[in-house]
């Protein structure tokens, strides 16, 4: 069963700002002169001295988007020293990041629906929440105006995520409650999450993967097996292997199981092993047989359900330009249905 610590499902993933909040955040123009007891103090703390009814986080971003004027002059360091008497500027608007938390219509692929939860097929490229380059457009804005309650949760009831690029099943809460026994449950090892994937090389047999898994040290941007890492273990069954004209290194379809949850976990696991998912440029994969995105498809979600106790388990079969790949290497569509994976 995967294991998901709350740390890694949700702590780092964005809080709406409350409503009085983002009442405030219309525009308008605030002008003033340093005053002396100001002299020698960082900008962003004299702006969050004129503009209290703002965050200071919100102020800074303001500054740094070129919004604050020093004697006419854009500043957008906000640690920059301010002279009594000096004229400043400043321009409150909202920000993109103030503006994230907004609902936005978009068609969802919801798997069931009932007062408590819902389950979502999610799309490869769709971002599940707001986060610099990415304010708009997710999954989050998504679920905010499919139901009211989504306002009222942090995070819009979502509990788990996936990758932007990767593909399939997730569960999201829709109450308090349900939104409290679901994090529990992805702590307690209760939530068993199954992904079907692409990746290069030829391979064979059952793997049990145990490495950690850390930022790398080298690319701040990825992840990495490393030895101050956070414990991670993946099982991975090798479904089919073959050499292709394409890849001369071979390409395999695996079916994985997680034991933790870190980020990025299989496509750093898989990668660490010699065979990167394919497409998944990040980690050395390339593209091929017309796949541009990471191969990674979350297939087969299974939990009891937080109000009831009832066992519920969805699957999600490959979508499109998975299922392509496989059926231009003339595999048969891999079909899960109790733990583990059976050959179709």
């Amino acid at each position: 069963m995967p294991r998901h610590t709350p740390t890694d499902s949700v702590a780092h993933l964005p809080v709406p700002p409350a409503a009085d909040e983002l009442a405030d955040l219309d525009d308008e123009v605030v002008e003033a002169a340093v005053p002396a007891q100001a002299h020698g103090k960082r900008l962003d703390l004299v702006v969050a001295a004129l503009v209290p009814h703002h965050s200071r986080s919100h102020l800074q971003a303001l500054i740094e988007e070129g919004a604050v004027t020093v004697d006419g002059q854009a500043i957008t360091t906000p640690s920059r020293k301010v002279q009594a008497g000096q004229c400043l500027r400043i321009e409150v608007r909202p920000t993109a990041q103030s503006q994230a938390f907004v609902p936005e219509v978009m068609p969802l692929d919801v798997v069931f629906e009932d007062a408590h939860l819902l389950v979502v097929n999610k799309p490869a490229g769709l971002v599940v929440h707001p986060a610099a380059g990415n304010w708009r457009g997710t999954l989050m804005n998504g679920l905010l105006a499919h139901h009211a309650g989504a306002a009222d949760l942090p995070r819009a009831g979502i509990v788990h995520r996936l990758d932007k690029d990767t593909s399939g099943l997730m569960v999201v809460a829709k109450t308090w409650a349900a939104m409290t026994a679901l994090v529990r449950a992805i702590a307690e090892r209760e939530v068993s999450r199954q992904y079907l994937a692409l990746a290069h090389g030829q391979w064979q047999g059952q793997h049990h993967i145990d490495a950690p898994i850390g930022r790398d040290p080298a690319v701040r941007t990825r992840m990495a097996v490393v030895a101050s890492g956070k414990p991670a273990q993946t099982d991975v069954t090798v479904l089919q292997s073959a050499a292709i004209p394409e890849l001369p290194t071979g390409l395999c379809a695996v079916h994985c199981v997680l034991h933790t949850g870190r980020t990025h976990q299989i496509r750093v696991h898989l990668s660490q092993r010699g065979h990167p998912l394919l497409a998944d440029a990040l980690y050395g994969g390339r593209p091929a047989l017309g796949l541009n995105r990471q191969a990674l498809h979350a297939a087969r979600l299974a939990f009891a359900h937080p109000h009831t106790g009832t066992p519920m388990a969805f699957v999600a079969p490959l979508p499109t330009d998975l299922a392509h790949v496989w059926a231009q290497l003339a595999w048969p569509q891999p079909t899960l249905t109790t733990p583990g994976a059976s050959r179709a």
